[in-house]
């Protein structure tokens, strides 16, 4: 998959105020800038801003969404479809991760980089991501039955890790999750 020039800056129309989250843990920092609710679920614009030296987010991909990315500043390096299949991204290249594609994607250099992620369908990805990156700023750890419904809110299945492993624990944990309410000791987190 070939890095394209074309901006997302048309689909970064945001009708609420930024909502920064700094992760203390990795010094990343979120902003949602086109939320679920602003765009009817159709999309979801994130901003992330990564350290020097950041570290890879583990090889995964989605069910269902669209990922597009666009660095503002600094060099993104991303691993797509298989190993050494890698590029480098740099301001104003866009790369378009269609649902089923592998990835991973770090920040290799010296230099902060700056960059935007498209979701599309929006589904519920927001709460996924602002819940991993404000229990983090706020210094706590999801029980197992958290973590199983973030990670189903994510569309995401982790390439290196047995695929029927993790069906088998979400078709286990997740039933459990929803008859014990636990989506609402998360709520706090996404809202």
């Amino acid at each position: 998959m070939a890095a394209t020039k074309e901006s997302l800056t048309d689909a970064s129309t945001s009708l609420s105020q930024p909502e920064p989250i700094q992760n203390p843990v990795t010094g990343e920092c979120l902003t949602v800038l086109c939320s679920t609710r602003d765009s009817d679920g159709e999309r979801l614009l994130l901003r992330f801003d990564l350290p020097p030296k950041a570290t890879s987010v583990p090889s995964h991909y989605h069910l269902t969404i669209t990922e597009t990315f666009e660095v503002l500043n600094g060099e993104l390096e991303m691993e797509l479809s298989e190993k050494r299949n890698r590029m480098t991204l740099r301001p104003g290249e866009v790369v378009p991760v269609p649902p089923g594609m592998h990835h991973s994607f770090w920040n290799a250099s010296d230099e902060w980089v700056t960059f935007t992620t498209l979701v599309q369908p929006a589904a519920e990805f927001e709460k996924f991501i602002k819940g991993m990156y404000t229990m983090a700023r706020n210094g706590v750890s999801a029980n197992l039955l958290q973590f199983a419904l973030l990670v189903e809110k994510s569309d995401s299945i982790l390439v290196n890790h047995p695929l029927f492993l993790q069906k088998l624990i979400g078709a286990v944990l997740i039933p459990i999750a929803h008859l014990l309410k636990v989506e609402q000791s998360l709520s706090k987190y996404w809202s």
